[in-house]
């Protein structure tokens, strides 16, 4: 699959130029308050363009009608691949939050996955997350667990690791309506 629309969106692959876009809001505390890599500089986003240009798990999403790069969809195949399970992930502009964009195109996404022929999904997300894991349970998938101080991304003045916990969600392919 190389990209698809919904109502309001344009999910495409990345392309090399995304750089500045996704500076847009990688670069914003609140946006990645909660995913395992700090703000990024316009130097590291131009290097995430190039790199997630060429993986097939990332996916671009855009405005329909302006083409602007609003977030990213992240969707990637677990081992062993037999069991056709597939993990994903979100991250959008906090400027667009609120709209359902992200809403929009993971169901979008995770309704030709599993068209495609996955068995399962699954997400993980911080507890203190709200908003994530509100948007997982708007799509159908249950909360399967929840991992105590599972979880490390910052250490603290004294370079020990700051445990967060974390929960589990899935979705399998004959509950997805």
């Amino acid at each position: 699959m190389e990209g698809f629309t919904t109502d309001r969106l344009a999910v495409r692959r990345f392309r090399t130029t995304d750089g500045p876009a996704l500076h847009a809001y990688l670069s914003r505390p609140e946006a990645v308050r909660f995913e395992p890599y700090p703000v990024q500089s316009a130097q590291d986003c131009e290097r995430l363009a190039g790199e997630r240009a060429g993986d097939p798990a990332f996916w671009a999403v855009c405005l329909a009608d302006t083409g602007d790069l609003v977030g990213n969809l992240y969707l990637s195949r677990q081992q062993p691949d037999a069991w056709r399970t597939y993990e994903l992930g979100y991250v959008f502009n906090p400027d667009h939050w609120g709209r359902r964009f992200a809403t929009e195109s993971a169901a979008a996404l995770v309704s030709a996955c599993f068209a495609g022929g996955a068995h399962r999904i699954v997400a993980r997300c911080d507890p203190r997350n709200l908003a994530s894991w509100r948007l997982l349970e708007r799509l159908g998938f249950r909360r399967e667990g929840h991992f105590i101080r599972s979880a490390s991304f910052t250490t603290d003045a004294a370079g020990a690791p700051v445990w967060h916990d974390g929960y589990l969600y899935a979705c399998l392919a004959e509950e997805w309506t």
